[in-house]
């Protein structure tokens, strides 16, 4: 076989290799935001049709929620440290009162060159949420393109994990960001972040 025709050969191998890998990684990632997409829909399923939603008694004036577009650069794996000597922590709250939690661990993790840790709660007020953990935190994107007073992120508590995902693609304001009447505990002062979070929901409208 003539060289000249080898080299056409590898040629077109590695096209087609770079055309696989594109559609297989676009597959994926096309997955992943049909995933996002379709959990927004239910979101605002819910706030549009639901008892519990904030927009319950002014259901007329929802305009449907607004979001970045899902990225996942956004989806981080964290390291994962718990906090031995752990202490109650108290948070403001948007009607001025403060709401208490217990200390549970850090998400260390690095984005766009900027290491990052954010502190991670667990709920201790008697009730169905007893034990559950907690995350607030505001970003470089706060009062502008998103909610001023911060973003929640849910998370599940893994015992013995040394790492955490974090999907800001699903952080979600709170429910005072839509109606006065909610009582919402601020970001604690170590979860604002001086890098921006350009994933999840903005602000209303």
């Amino acid at each position: 076989m003539k060289s000249k025709n080898i080299i056409l050969i590898v040629i077109a191998i590695c096209i087609i290799s770079i055309v696989l890998y594109n559609l297989t990684n676009n597959k994926t990632s096309e997955s992943y935001k049909l995933s996002i997409e379709k959990e927004r829909k239910e979101k605002d399923d819910f706030m549009r049709n639901s008892s519990e939603s904030p927009f319950a008694d002014s259901v007329s004036n929802f305009k449907g929620l607004q979001y970045f577009s899902p990225d996942e650069k956004y989806r981080i794996v964290a390291q994962l440290k718990p906090i031995e000597n752990k202490k109650t922590i108290q948070l403001g709250t948007s009607d001025g009162l403060q709401k208490t939690y217990l200390e549970y661990a850090t998400a260390e993790f690095t984005i766009d060159n900027k290491k990052c840790s954010l502190l991670i709660l667990e709920m201790i007020d008697m009730g169905p949420f007893r034990g559950t953990l907690f995350l607030a935190f505001a970003d470089a994107t706060s009062a502008n393109e998103t909610y001023g007073a911060g973003r929640y992120l849910d998370i599940k508590k893994v015992p013995g994990s040394t790492s955490i995902t974090l999907d800001f693609n699903k952080a979600y304001n709170p429910y005072c960001a839509y109606n006065d009447s909610f009582s919402c505990p601020f970001p604690p002062q170590q979860n604002i972040l001086d890098v921006a979070i350009i994933a999840g929901e903005k602000r209303y409208q």
